[in-house]
């Protein structure tokens, strides 16, 4: 893979948060915000989700992962880190395509919240209705 030595850039996004990732050969290490991304995330479904992608193709030793992420929670942020790492993995090696997309990494979730509604409490919530 003589690709491998540069470094690719891709974002992924999810809710709110926007996730700007850099991808490079290297021994595995994953930093987010600077920081490392196992202290970033404190929770270790958050970690394991942000890995995912490199997991599935069996490559967790052989990239680093750089990511800068805003908006969102911690669970987003990490859904957005990972839909920019299996974009940035696609444009590194065409042919693991087809594996992410199976596994829907590529696929951007588009569910956000749903905006408040006037005359509601909320977005789908009705006031109390009294018949008589």
């Amino acid at each position: 893979m003589a690709q491998a030595q540069t470094r690719t850039y891709s974002t992924g996004k999810r809710k709110t948060a926007v996730a700007r990732v850099w991808i490079s050969a290297g021994t595995g290490q994953m930093t987010v915000n600077t920081t490392s991304a196992d202290t970033y995330f404190e929770r270790e479904t958050s970690r394991m989700i942000a890995r995912q992608a490199l997991e599935l193709i069996e490559a967790l030793d052989q990239f680093d992962v750089i990511a800068t992420v805003k908006g969102g929670g911690h669970s987003a942020q990490a859904d957005a880190i990972r839909h920019g790492v299996s974009r940035a993995l696609c444009l590194l090696d065409p042919e693991k395509r087809t594996v992410l997309k199976r596994a829907g990494f590529l696929t951007r979730d588009a569910r956000k919240k749903e905006r408040k509604k006037y005359g509601q409490p909320g977005a789908r919530k009705r006031f109390q209705y009294s018949k008589r």
